[in-house]
């Protein structure tokens, strides 16, 4: 299967967060969604992926829009890691088990490497998937352009 492509419903995913709240990302319909995939916790890159992701929270509540960080990391990483890097209102979810699998159905889940693709996939208010981009594994994504995908929405 390849990468999911814009114009694509979102298919179902379900994941818990850092909190152990189970999120089903298919039921925010009305709410834009800014999936940020990153291959795993407690690397300088995803960190600074994160960061921008919650230095910018209130811009994605004023466009109507939630990003949640996303990867194969268990639950009780992730904790840990929101924790010690002060992010508190991005979701920050857990593809752990069965692993990899959101990003698996997304096209984005790098078998070899046995994590997700650097990558990012806006979803409109609909459930239909209207942008998606992989990043080189070494660069963190451009969270502005992210907001101006979301402003045209």
């Amino acid at each position: 299967m390849g990468t999911i492509q814009p114009g694509s419903p979102l298919p179902t995913i379900r994941l818990k967060d850092q909190e152990k709240q189970e999120i089903d990302l298919t039921s925010l319909r009305g709410t834009k969604l800014l999936l940020s995939f990153h291959p795993l916790a407690w690397t300088g890159v995803c960190q600074r992926q994160m960061e921008a992701l919650e230095a910018n929270a209130e811009a994605l509540a004023d466009l109507d829009a939630r990003a949640f960080g996303i990867s194969v990391d268990a639950v009780p990483s992730k904790k840990a890691w929101a924790d010690a890097i002060g992010v508190s209102k991005t979701s920050l979810l857990s593809d752990f088990w069965p692993h990899g699998a959101a990003a698996a159905a997304l096209g984005l889940f790098r078998e070899a490497d046995g994590v997700s693709e650097r990558a990012a996939v806006i979803v409109n208010a609909e459930g239909v998937v209207r942008f998606v981009k992989i990043y080189p594994m070494s660069e963190v994504p451009d969270v502005n352009e992210q907001l101006e995908i979301l402003r045209s929405l």
